[in-house]
């Protein structure tokens, strides 16, 4: 009797399940239907993968991005898996024959988008074929109380009802409580499990850091990651364009990807990064969904995220080979004013706003923690962990400082020009300024000014910064960002209770070097060398193929194979992530490598 285990071994090369995949494979394959939470690199894609190759039936998976398909559908046919794919980035004649495989039985997994899905054409067909299994992958975006809602997901929902023998298996590394839940009753009226694998991914450091100058800071982090693959994120399209070139001048291999760019510019970019080692991609959030990189080794932010969730999937898609990989963070008061700017300006509705609202404010908090941040963000997804040692404040714990004397005074200079004027208004006066700005409110005739006059103005920033996350100073977006006092600000402001923060930061911060893996540092030194000779072999074979490299093998294969040292196909077989169609496919081309070292 066929088993999932030995699909897993026969078609993947494994020979055991990762943790979690069991719990949802069973879940599958006894007609229960799932919501599947895993964190990146976890393995979600086997979760559904081996079920459809046991089910008598079609599988459907869903996904929202044509990279994302095409990647997937790669990896399954190089593991000699009978796949189709249709999307509007082929020819209709190639979409027709890949239906046509479809409609004949030939295939057992089909990768659509929900849009295609979802038109009453393909809905009949589907009808006709009764398929056994719909997956929804990227299933946040099926959530309205989610921060990635995409409405062409919305469809989705009527998948339950018109296919009721149909398993609805949806997968996401990125959803809180409420969203979760919202999810399982969206897609099958809570009827089925929530798996919640955990969001832990301890092989990523985590840092965060005030701004001062992006560009700068930019350039420090950089000298520490020269020569490896990552994502820089920047706001907007002229700054990953600015940043790009400026990365570039220092001697970077790197480019800007937007969505203002041409689609053929984006695709050859996007090719690039997942076949070149070495490719620094400056990025909007339009780059990410669709990559399945397993090599990034860092995800830098030049600018605030829009959420603890946003920020939690997009420095995911580093370090997906489970080797150590880095993420920085650098942010300023002005990217808070933005990022409400942008939640105001939504118009999606008052709870839409206030909840987002609330998610920035917890975003803020993990930016300004005092403790181990990987701590505070799996709290924030109903975990709990102990401190890392792997994050900056676990690196350096911060110290706890009384600064009531510099929020009293920054307190002061709000209330006292009428709480009407952003962070540098404050500063400036608090410091003692004379400026026309000043002077032309009458704002250095206060009691106030010059109050703060020998506190530095990046002191005052971070006191602000802290300040705002703490919940002793609110922003007021509909009047530019002016800076108010809250409940707990005016307690403070009257004497009734003292302010303590973590010392605020004014110098630079020592750029964390990625280590390498246990695996890795156990190789000797011959058999480092042989793992360089067989990564030029594969990637050699991936450019033949037109493929990314992890196509053909993964890092982790590929290192394993450097310690084994195979010699025949028998050996071989042994290499986790060498399964029959990949080792007659590939196989000999690495044996020969082997043998020549």
């Amino acid at each position: 009797m066929t088993t999932p285990l030995t699909i897993l071994n026969d078609a993947f090369g494994f020979s055991e399940f990762r943790p979690g995949q069991s719990d949802v494979i069973d879940q599958i394959m006894s007609g229960g239907h799932v919501l599947a939470v895993m964190p990146t690199g976890a393995g979600k894609s086997l979760c559904y993968q081996v079920p459809a190759l046991l089910l008598s039936g079609l599988t459907v998976v869903v996904s929202p991005l044509v990279a994302l398909m095409d990647n997937q559908v790669a990896g399954l046919r190089t593991n000699g898996i009978a796949v189709a794919c249709i999307h509007s980035g082929q020819s209709r004649d190639i979409n027709v024959a890949e239906w046509r495989r479809v409609a004949a039985g030939e295939v057992k997994l089909l990768y659509l988008s929900p849009e295609r899905l979802m038109t009453g054409r393909m809905m009949s067909a589907m009808t006709a074929l009764s398929p056994s299994m719909f997956v929804i992958d990227e299933a946040h975006c099926v959530s309205k109380w989610g921060p990635a809602f995409r409405p062409e997901y919305a469809q989705l929902t009527e998948l339950h009802e018109r296919f009721p023998d149909a398993v609805i298996a949806a997968f996401t590394a990125t959803a809180d409580g409420a969203t979760r839940d919202d999810i399982a009753r969206t897609l099958f009226s809570g009827d089925g499990k929530i798996i919640v694998q955990g969001f832990d991914r301890p092989n990523l450091s985590l840092t965060v850091t005030p701004k001062t100058d992006r560009k700068l800071q930019l350039a420090r982090f950089m000298n520490g990651v020269r020569g490896q693959s990552g994502i820089v994120y920047a706001l907007s399209r002229k700054n990953t364009e600015e940043f790009a070139a400026h990365l570039r001048a220092a001697g970077h291999k790197a480019l800007p990807y937007h969505a203002g760019l041409e689609a053929s510019v984006r695709f050859d970019t996007q090719e690039r990064f997942m076949a070149e080692e070495g490719l620094v991609i400056v990025a909007t959030i339009a780059f990410g969904m669709g990559i399945d990189k397993p090599d990034i080794r860092f995800v830098y932010h030049t600018n605030l995220p829009g959420s603890l969730e946003a920020y939690y999937q997009e420095i995911g898609r580093a370090g997906r080979d489970g080797a150590p990989a880095i993420t920085a963070l650098c942010y300023g008061l002005d990217d808070v004013r933005l990022r409400r700017q942008f939640i105001m300006d939504d118009g999606a509705g008052s709870d839409h706003q206030i909840r987002e609202l609330r998610r920035l404010d917890a975003l803020l908090s993990y930016c300004e923690a005092g403790s181990c941040r990987r701590q505070v963000m799996l709290a924030y997804f109903g975990e709990t962990a102990g401190p890392c040692g792997n994050c900056d404040n676990c690196d350096n714990p911060p110290e706890m400082v009384d600064a009531t004397e510099g929020l009293s005074h920054i307190l002061s200079t709000i209330q006292s020009t009428g709480s009407r004027f952003g962070q540098a208004h404050i500063i400036a006066v608090a410091r003692g300024a004379d400026t026309a700005r000043v002077r032309q409110f009458d704002h250095h005739e206060l009691e106030c000014h010059g109050a703060a006059k020998a506190m530095g103005s990046p002191y005052l920033q971070g006191l602000i910064r802290q300040a705002l996350a703490s919940g002793h100073i609110d922003m007021d977006i509909e009047r530019f960002g002016a800076l108010t006092i809250t409940q707990k600000g005016q307690a403070v402001l009257e004497g009734r209770e003292t302010y303590a923060c973590k010392a605020i930061q004014t110098s630079r911060k020592k750029i964390r070097k990625r280590a390498k893996t246990e695996t890795e540092n156990a190789l000797s030194e011959r058999d480092h060398d042989l793992l360089l000779r067989l990564k030029a072999k594969r990637m050699e074979l991936a450019r033949a193929l037109g493929k990314p490299a992890y196509v053909v093998f993964s890092d982790a294969t590929l290192i394993d194979m450097s310690a084994k040292r195979p010699d025949n196909a028998e050996a071989m077989l042994e290499v986790s992530g060498v399964g029959a169609v990949k080792f007659e496919r590939f196989g000999p081309a690495f044996l020969e490598v082997i043998a020549q070292n």
